[in-house]
């Protein structure tokens, strides 16, 4: 069950961080990891891909030490979804802490 939620989760964990800067699935795996997320390739990037399919990443290519890496970044369907789900985590942690 956990599993089903988990993605929302990731995937505001992601729009935090894209609305602040570019970043790579790679550095996204590491700022999950910090939180307890346990993240491969084969999951954090379907996530990004359907993201941006969403129109709430935007990415783009560079090489970097010889190698090709997609950086991400939030558009502002993204940080406008950030800010409307912002607002909601606080009224349920408001609930939740509230007992």
């Amino acid at each position: 069950m956990i599993r089903r939620v988990l993605p929302g989760f990731m995937g505001l964990h992601v729009l935090h961080h894209a609305s602040g800067g570019e970043v790579t699935g790679k550095l996204m795996m590491e700022e999950l990891a910090k939180h307890g997320y346990k993240t491969s390739p084969g999951t954090i990037y379907p996530l990004l891909h359907r993201m941006e399919d969403m129109g709430l990443l935007k990415s783009r290519s560079e090489v970097r030490n010889g190698r090709r890496v997609r950086l991400y970044r939030a558009t502002p369907r993204g940080e406008k979804l950030l800010r409307e789900a912002k607002e909601k985590v606080r009224e349920l942690c408001m609930e939740i802490l509230r007992e």
